[in-house]
């Protein structure tokens, strides 16, 4: 659970800091961030989360 929630923080700063300088306009974050949540009701969600697990796991042990 600490590990989504800081990474959702550090996803959000990022994605605060690109709108804010310029780089992303906010629809395109909004487009972005809507479809994430879609994405999250449906059945590939387990595989995206297994797969993320894994490579935090693989970026801890460096």
């Amino acid at each position: 659970m600490a590990l989504s929630i800081s990474a959702a923080v550090l996803l959000g700063i990022i994605v605060f800091v690109l709108v804010k300088g310029g780089y992303v306009r906010i629809g395109s974050a909004l487009t972005c961030a809507l479809f994430g949540f879609t994405l999250a009701a449906t059945g590939l969600a387990p595989t995206i989360n297994s797969g993320l697990a894994s490579l935090a796991g693989m970026i801890s042990s460096f």
